[in-house]
């Protein structure tokens, strides 16, 4: 097999001199079709207030100068964004600074983490998030006059972004925008070689590219035969159902994810759906009744979600309730979605298209979607190569793979990722040749509810404890999830002591291991169970084999042999 090239093209010119902000708000692209007159840009799903160009532009413009001028935000600054949805990141775009968004689940200690690794010099909180990120700009020496928070709170004496907006707009401009646009960083939680957050560089004319390859894909803006209906329309309505700082939000709004698995980024739907006309309904947090009830209010035709998602629309009592009618396009992304659930969904909405996409965030990020010719897309494929893209599936000695040959996939894109950040090593391994290596030390991570968590990170935290003398960490099954991080434990001779002089110390040391975790990781890395082993199986040379317990989990969970302290429930 040669190399593979997407389907359709050729690709339009691709702007190289303009920032993700100016792309949005202010460029004429050719092929971009024409927002009417009344279409909003964004709804708030909370007032159902709308928001046009115009707002956009001055409130981007104010927080922009206010960030200039008050907190001498400039070119390569990073800022920090920790909170659930909130559209803020152009701001930082128009001063040239980057972005780091934070999941708002995280810990102080994973979050301060984050701060440490990007020198962040601004921190943008949601006041439910406050307490952890004053502990976490205290452990990573930020100051408190470098905290804002994205709403006003009466308890708590930080300005909020409203104020800034109006004190930016009332100022003399106080920044030239940057005529060569930098990087914004997307993370991924734990990398498995370093066990640490890694950032990935995106340079911004990486998800301009991305827009225009999915336009092109679905011929936005062009003439289509008779009997061929539009993926999606100008004036069409989406809900982001996903959160902002997760990669598969961030093209299609912003982000942070990257599996070997299935992954079209909502970086893609903020710039993708906005450059096509959509209008964006933004849930400051997700709550699947209110999604629901959203979908229901207004009129919602494009529906971005993620596995969980589907199984509870698939089984959740309430979905009888809500008229889902509305929905034309159901995108499933961030994990893969068995053909099973595929079924059932398309019965739960049965007027939908429903397909998945395929990306990772080297790749910013779609790199395969459902295709325009399909109503249902291919039982577990995540969709066909999009324009622009030419892959390759290479053997373990570096030899192109033939047809049905096993292999890993790599993956030339204009919207590529440039680099890791302070990682050499990686970065050598992943991008060869204008290529993305989509597999290095990926083979172990486990999808938890669309989110990646890094078995290393969890035996590295296990190793911290009294009472464990080594650990291994495997994914289980779960409907729900996807998988739950299983912990296979050896105990030190201390511990086995105690347990046999009292049985109910199993128990007790159980859940102290399961403590251990909950009260330093962020919910989605917790643990489903713990098992005692008397000893890690491991090669000669020292490395876990964890296909081994991988297997003897599988088997012990069909028979019923494990005890788990919590499944995930509708």
């Amino acid at each position: 097999m040669a190399e593979i090239f997407g389907v359709g093209g050729p690709l339009p010119t691709i702007p190289d001199d303009l920032s993700l902000a100016q792309f949005i708000l202010d460029a004429h692209i050719p092929t971009r079709p024409i927002r009417k007159g009344g279409i909003p840009w964004l709804i708030e799903d909370r007032t159902g207030r709308k928001i046009g160009l115009e707002e956009l532009r001055a409130r981007t413009y104010g927080l922009a100068n206010a960030f200039a001028s008050t907190y001498k935000i400039q070119e390569e600054d990073v800022v920090c964004l920790f909170s659930p949805n909130h559209v803020v990141i152009w701001a930082t775009h128009r001063l040239g600074a980057i972005v780091t968004a934070a999941n708002p689940s995280y810990t102080a200690s994973e979050l301060a983490h984050q701060l440490k690794l990007t020198e962040s010099r601004l921190l943008l909180v949601h006041p439910d998030c406050l307490d952890q990120a004053l502990e976490a700009s205290r452990m990573a020496n930020i100051s408190s006059d470098r905290i804002i928070l994205f709403d006003a709170s009466p308890d708590a004496p930080y300005p909020c972004i409203n104020q800034l907006v109006q004190e930016g707009l009332s100022r003399a401009a106080s920044f030239t925008e940057t005529p060569q646009p930098g990087y914004f960083w997307l993370f991924r939680p734990s990398a498995p070689i370093t066990h640490d957050i890694q950032a990935v560089a995106i340079p911004h004319y990486a998800p301009i590219a991305n827009c225009m390859q999915v336009a092109v894909n679905y011929k936005i803006n062009e003439y289509l035969p008779s009997g061929v209906v539009p993926m999606f329309r100008v004036g069409d309505v989406a809900l982001a159902a996903v959160p902002f700082f997760h990669g598969y939000a961030l093209v299609s709004w912003y982000g942070n994810c990257r599996p070997p698995s299935l992954h079209f980024s909502f970086l893609s739907q903020l710039v993708a759906f906005l450059f096509s006309g959509v209008t964006l309904v933004v849930a400051p947090k997700f709550d699947f009744e209110d999604m629901l009830r959203s979908i229901e209010k207004y009129r919602v035709n494009i529906l971005p979600i993620v596995p969980p998602h589907v199984v509870l629309l698939c089984k959740h009592p309430a979905v009888k309730k809500y008229d889902l009618s509305s929905i034309t396009f159901c995108l499933v992304a961030a994990a893969p979605l068995s053909a099973e659930l595929t079924s059932q969904l398309a019965k739960v909405i049965p007027g939908s298209r429903i397909g998945q996409g395929y990306g990772l965030t080297e790749t910013c990020v779609g790199v395969a979607i459902v295709p325009l010719s399909q109503k249902i897309g291919t039982l577990g494929s995540g969709g066909q190569l999009i324009p622009g893209i030419v892959a390759r599936v290479l053997k373990p000695d570096g030899s192109l793979a033939k047809t049905g040959e096993p292999g890993e996939l790599m993956v030339k894109s204009p919207s590529n990722a440039s680099h890791y950040f302070k990682d050499d090593k990686s970065t050598k391994e992943t991008f060869i040749d204008g290529y993305v290596s989509t597999f290095p030390s990926w083979e172990e991570i486990l999808k938890v509810r669309g989110f990646q968590v890094a078995p290393a990170e969890l035996e590295d935290h296990l190793l911290d404890h009294p009472d464990v003398a080594d650990a291994c960490v495997v994914g289980l099954p779960d409907e729900y999830s996807g998988e739950l991080p299983l912990a296979y434990v050896s105990l030190h001779p201390h511990a086995i002591e105690r347990i046999s002089h009292n049985h109910d110390e199993t128990a007790k040391i159980k859940n102290s291991i399961l403590r251990h975790v909950s009260d330093h990781k962020v919910y989605y890395k917790h643990l489903a169970g713990v098992e005692f082993v008397d000893v890690i199986p491991k090669s000669a040379a020292g490395k876990l084999l964890r296909r081994v317990l991988r297997e003897k989990a599988k088997e012990s969970n069909a028979r019923r042999e494990i005890q788990v302290s919590s499944r995930s429930k509708l």
